[in-house]
């Protein structure tokens, strides 16, 4: 897989969808300094982990979750290497029992479908249904890598412009979550 890494947007868009553009487009217009590859789809963990070691970000699971009624939706971000135990995060947040959530709420709020979860797609969800979560480990890297709403390509960009700039643009805030992440014996 040839994993080059490029400095902004592609020089041609032919064939690249629209939500993609879009990410671009905002983030150039904030500013915001970012690096991309271009690789096979991301359905992975394991692809994500050549493209993440050619980005030199940290790496990320981004997972989209929702209680068990599917009226409150959440945008989980936690390093690869932690375990999602869903009574862990349950109680930190002050909600009942999580599970996935249906790719139909994932299109209908972040307009991502599934393979493609990104905190990009909370430029969408105009409403702010989606509570966004991170692990403090994801915040103490000092660059993320995350999709632009396709898993075809990813960006590296600065943690602090993704949560200082991108995520405040979108009108959302995060709540802060500690993750043990390891498998139970």
């Amino acid at each position: 897989m040839n994993l080059t890494l490029y400095h902004g947007r592609p020089e041609d868009e032919t064939g690249r969808m629209p939500k993609e553009i879009r990410v671009y487009d905002l983030l150039d217009r904030f500013g915001i300094s970012y690096y991309r590859v271009d690789h096979e789809p991301a359905m992975n963990m394991e692809v994500c982990r050549a493209i993440d070691k050619a980005l030199q970000a940290t790496i990320c699971k981004n997972l989209f979750l929702c209680n068990r009624q599917k009226t409150q939706f959440y945008l989980l971000m936690i390093p690869d290497d932690k375990v999602f135990k869903t009574k862990e995060l349950s109680a930190q947040i002050g909600s009942a029992r999580l599970s996935f959530a249906d790719a139909e709420y994932m299109e209908k709020y972040l307009d991502i479908t599934p393979g493609s979860v990104s905190v990009m797609g909370l430029m969408n969800d105009t409403e702010r249904r989606v509570r966004l979560l991170v692990d403090e480990d994801v915040l103490r890297g000092e660059f993320l890598g995350c999709h632009p709403c396709i898993n075809t390509s990813s960006l590296r960009l600065l943690t602090k412009d993704v949560f200082e700039v991108f995520v405040p643009y979108t009108g959302h805030d995060f709540t802060t979550v500690r993750l043990n992440g390891e498998e139970t014996q």
